[in-house]
Formats: structure tokens, C-alpha cells, sequence
């Protein structure tokens, strides 16, 4: 029985950078070489980035695309590296974009794999299965594939296999039994969602039953706009065995040894299995086995839910402030919880020296609150300022007649003015700190508190972002460290202190009951009757579903965030902003 030394290279590849991309991928196939790897692999569409979206209607990026291939599989023989199969994600086409005029019938752009070795293009696969669900629009950009790509290295039949391939029964992993082969490779752009690697364990043990054969699963990590990916590679035999398993939310090389049977089918045929063409192809050369104690990869065991979202958090805002150019960011500290773990959130991204939090007092603003907000600089050490507002208030009071609520949003925007100004005059970009639960029903003042560029709680419940700080504090204390977050902001009753005594109680059901109405509904799809039955008050449930419906435009309008939940508010969750429906009929 042969043995391969894989190598699955988690890395954070950046979308539209192919020099950047390819780059990585010829330092990272060098650290595999020098562990002695016989295969490397590499995530989905690695040297585009992904998702593309509708840049995969540019001809000229799909160009440039087939030519970074072309030139990395030269550059990796340059290197002294063509020996060793890499396996690599990028963004093919063998037909025109399927939404200009001369689209031809099962031709289009492709999601595709191509396996690199002696300084050519050995062999390449187009996948099969095409998400169209969630954040996925694969079916508007892609053609699927109808052909099983199965490579001989080193004595093992091996086929290529792209994401959601997995995740679905049938197709490629059915043909890879049918075809024999001894191990699939599976390489992924999978998002990530909270519990989402109990998930996927199973499913990798399903189709590696399915295809009676080993699965190397390798996932990208990185944030790219509202999207996280969190690594979790892995490989799983066919009876089930998880060898070896990545850390999650940090690049990483995965190497491991693995037994695996000898191929036994005739090199260079070609047989139709589960609807698909089986095209063999066979590398004739690979790296020589390595020789001393076999590699291990070792097993990374899952951590904690509050510890899981931090690190999503943690990573999709690093990525969106250093992917984007931006030196730092600025936030307003209000005192409350939810500025306070924002501002946690941008310390452990980004570092003290790159964030800048703003007290922002006006008349109603308590002595404790902002005493809350010195108190959290303090403790993280971030630039601190306290810009009052009142006077900008009076300013324009004087000015209008204004009263109630047009007051206190008032008050909110002038702070909105003010970070803007700052992020204008500064370079910084501006976080808004508004949770899933104040976007899901309104509580937010356009063009005031719901002012930023990028939102790094925006699909974070309320409640969890008070497990969250909770979460924090108590992982600094464990390594001896200040806790960064105010025990007073945890604490005390939620406010936007717009008005006198103001609680956010006033307004809105106890958080308490008001997240599982919004998490049945929002993440769900519960209507009222279901939400009813499932023990909620149906005058509660008929006003949180009224907050939220009407609250769609600025939904809309609000700052990107990361995505956590298996339906963020953005691409996850699409609904008419003018729609007379409602769940009371």
C-alpha cells in the first residue's frame, strides 16, 4: 500500500491580487517541499480569491487568471519545485460570460482546479455542483462540470474535487467510487458559520463513505468583505477516521502520511460514472517517499462558541482594515457594552496604536457612562478622545424646531458628523457598533450611530454580545492579563442616553425574550403562527415582527460586517424593501 505526504496549505489568499496569490503559493509549496511532501494542495479559486462575484464576467480577469496559472506551473519548475504535484483553485472559462450575446449552451466560465507539476498544467477539473443558496450565486456565474478528473501520483488514483462537490450527494463522489480511486481531494472557499465544523466532520465522513476512499479537505481562511473562512482542514478515511486536523482562523501547513490503496485501473482510459465522464490522467513523477519517522498533522480539537465567534470577528475585521489599505479606525465609546466589545474586538484585530475611540458626551450622557469609556481605554490602551456634543446640538436647535425623537436622532448623527470628520481628516475608517438584534428591528439612527464603514457585531445578537464580553474578560484573566472590557458596561441596563433615564427597555421587549422571537424569525423562516407556537406572546411576537418589517431600508443601507449565523443580514437574507406582506395576513 503506497504512502503520500500530504501537505494542505490553509492560507488567506486576497481577491483580484493573482501576483500576491501565486506568490503565496510558491513560498508555501517551498515550506511543503522542505517537509517532504509528496502533494500539496491548495484552497478553491486560490489565485483569484473568491468569491469573485461578478468579476467573473470580465473577460479580461478570466484572462489573466488562465495566464497566472500558466506562469505559476513555470515559476513553480523554476523554483526547483516541478516535481512535486500542487493542486490549485483559480477561475477558468472555455466559452463566452453566460450574460453577453454570444453565450454559448454548457459553456461559460468555470470554478476550477488544475494540478501543477514539471512546469505544465497536468490536469484540470470544473465543478460540478454549483451552490446557489445563502451567499452563494454560483449558478448566475458558473457552468457546472460533467467531467470526474482522476490523477495518478505516486501509484494512487486521485480525483479532484471543488467544495460544494462535498456537500452534496451523488455526482463526483459517486463517480470516484465507481472510478476506484484511492483518494479525493476536496478544495474549499467554505465560509464560516458558528458550529459549523460539527458539521462538517460528519459530512467529510459521508462522502468519504460515498466514495470509498480518503478525503483531503482543505478551506481557505481570511475574511473577505462580510465573509470569514476558518480553515478547519482536515483528512478523514474511508471508514471514517479523522487523521489529522488544522487550527482554525490561522494559516497553516496540515502535512501528514498517509497509507492509501494502489491504483489498479489501466493508466489513460476514460469510463462514464454517476452521469460522469471519468478522464484519467498520470503524474510520472513525484518527490521520493521521505525517509524517517512518519509525518503527523495532529488533531486540533474545536473550541469554545465565544471563543469560535471572537476569532471570526477578530479575523474578518483584520482582513477588511489591512485588505483595504486602511491604517486604523475610529469608533465612538459610548460607555455601553456594545461599543466596549467593539473596541475590544478592534485592539486584539488591529493593535491599541491603530484604533481611536471617541467619547462623545452630551447632556444626557451619565457620569458613569463616560467614566465606562476612559475606563475601557485604560484598560486596552487605544488612543483615547472626548469630543462633547452638546454645543454642535445647541447649534442647530437654535437653528430648528425640533422636538422628541427628531432631538435625539439629532444628537446621533451630530455624532455621526464627528467620526466621519475625523475618518476624513485622519484616514481612519470608521466602525460602526450597532448588534444584529437593534438592525433586525430598527433601533438605530440612520446617518448617526449607524454610521461606519464596516460593522464588526453586525450579525451578533445582543445576547451574545454579552457572552461575548463575558467570554473575553474571563480568557484574560485565565492568561493573567487585564480584562479589556468594564465590568460596569456588562452590567448595567442597556441605554442609547438620547433622553433623560432613557433605557432601551422603553423602547423594546427585554432582550432576553426579543432575540429568540428575531433568531426564529430572521435565521428561521418562523412565521407567526410558528413563532406562537413555539411559547411566545403573540402581542410581542405581532410588534417584533412589525419593527422588523418595516425596518428593511435601513437594513440596506447599513455598514458590511462579518457574517457568523447561517443567515446574515446582507446577501444571506434578500427581501423587497416595498412589500405590503405580513405575517398577520
Amino acid at each position: 500500500m503506497p504512502t503520500l505526504r500530504l501537505a494542505l496549505s490553509q492560507v488567506n489568499p486576497r481577491v483580484g491580487d493573482l501576483s500576491g496569490n501565486a506568490g503565496q503559493v510558491r513560498s508555501w509549496t517551498r515550506r511543503a517541499a522542505d517537509a517532504g511532501a509528496q502533494l500539496v494542495l491548495f484552497p478553491e479559486m486560490m489565485l483569484t480569491g473568491y468569491p469573485v462575484e461578478d468579476l467573473v464576467f470580465r473577460r479580461s480577469f478570466i484572462a489573466a487568471s488562465r495566464a497566472a496559472l500558466e506562469r505559476l506551473a513555470a515559476d513553480l519548475a523554476a523554483d526547483g519545485l516541478g516535481d512535486l504535484p500542487v493542486v490549485v483553485g483559480y477561475l477558468d472559462a472555455d466559452g463566452p460570460p453566460q450574460v453577453s450575446g454570444d453565450a454559448e449552451p454548457g459553456r461559460g466560465a468555470r470554478n476550477a482546479a488544475a494540478l501543477l507539476h514539471r512546469g505544465t498544467v497536468v490536469a484540470r477539473y470544473f465543478k460540478h455542483h454549483l451552490p446557489n443558496y445563502g451567499v452563494f450565486d454560483e449558478d448566475r456565474y458558473f457552468i457546472p462540470g460533467d467531467e470526474l478528473t482522476v490523477v495518478r501520483i505516486g501509484g494512487v488514483d486521485t480525483a479532484l474535487t471543488i467544495c460544494e462537490d462535498l456537500w452534496q450527494a451523488g455526482g463526483p463522489f459517486a463517480a470516484a467510487r465507481q472510478a476506484g480511486v484511492g483518494l479525493v481531494v476536496n478544495i474549499n472557499g467554505s465560509p464560516y458559520e458558528l458550529n459549523k465544523d460539527d458539521v462538517r466532520l460528519p459530512l467529510v465522513r459521508r462522502r468519504a463513505a460515498e466514495a470509498g476512499a480518503t478525503v483531503a479537505y482543505v478551506n481557505m481562511i481570511g475574511g473577505q468583505d462580510e465573509l470569514v473562512f476558518e480553515g478547519d482542514s482536515m483528512i478523514v478515511t474511508a471508514d471514517g477516521e479523522l487523521l489529522t486536523r488544522a487550527p482554525q482562523f490561522v494559516e497553516h501547513l496540515l502535512v501528514h502520511d498517509v497509507d492509501l490503496p494502489a491504483a489498479t485501473t489501466a493508466p489513460g482510459s476514460q469510463s462514464v460514472a454517476d452521469d460522469m465522464r471519468v478522464v484519467h490522467s498520470i503524474v510520472e513523477t513525484i518527490p521520493p517517499a521521505p525517509t524517517g519517522p512518519a509525518a503527523s498533522g495532529g488533531l486540533i480539537e474545536p473550541v469554545a462558541d465565544e471563543a469560535e465567534v471572537w476569532q471570526a470577528l477578530v479575523l474578518g475585521l483584520r482582513d477588511y482594515v489591512n485588505k483595504n489599505g486602511f491604517p486604523s479606525v475610529v469608533l465612538g465609546l459610548s460607555g455601553g457594552i456594545d461599543s466596549a466589545v467593539v473596541a475590544a474586538l478592534a485592539v486584539d484585530a488591529l493593535g491599541p496604536d491603530r484604533v481611536v475611540g471617541v467619547s462623545l458626551p452630551s447632556q444626557h450622557s451619565s457620569e458613569h457612562s463616560r467614566e465606562d469609556a476612559a475606563d475601557l481605554a485604560k484598560r486596552t490602551g487605544l488612543d483615547y478622545r472626548v469630543e462633547p456634543i452638546q454645543p454642535m446640538v445647541d447649534s442647530f436647535l437654535a437653528n430648528l424646531s425640533l422636538s422628541g425623537i427628531a432631538v435625539e436622532n439629532l444628537q446621533a448623527r451630530v455624532r455621526g458628523v464627528i467620526l466621519m470628520a475625523l475618518s476624513n481628516q485622519e484616514g481612519h475608517l470608521v466602525l460602526t457598533t450597532g448588534n444584529k438584534s437593534e438592525l433586525a428591528v430598527g433601533y438605530s439612527t440612520l446617518y448617526g450611530d449607524s454610521v461606519g464603514g464596516f460593522n464588526p457585531i453586525k450579525d451578533v445578537w445582543k445576547t451574545l454580545v454579552w457572552r461575548l464580553a463575558k467570554w473575553r474578560n474571563a480568557d484574560a484573566a485565565r492568561r493573567g492579563e487585564t480584562a479589556p472590557i468594564p465590568e460596569n458596561s456588562i452590567g448595567k441596563p442597556p441605554s442609547a442616553e438620547l433622553s433623560p433615564g432613557q433605557l432601551d427597555s422603553d423602547s423594546l421587549p427585554d432582550y432576553d425574550v426579543l432575540d429568540p422571537i428575531l433568531i426564529g424569525y430572521v435565521d428561521g423562516d418562523l412565521g407567526r403562527d410558528g413563532l406562537v407556537e413555539s411559547g411566545h406572546d403573540p402581542a410581542v411576537v405581532d410588534r417584533v415582527l412589525r419593527l422588523v418589517d418595516t425596518a428593511e431600508y435601513k437594513r440596506r443601507q447599513s455598514a458590511p460586517g462579518a457574517k457568523i449565523s447561517m443567515k446574515a443580514f446582507g446577501r444571506d437574507r434578500r427581501l423587497p424593501i416595498t412589500n405590503r406582506w405580513r405575517e398577520d395576513g
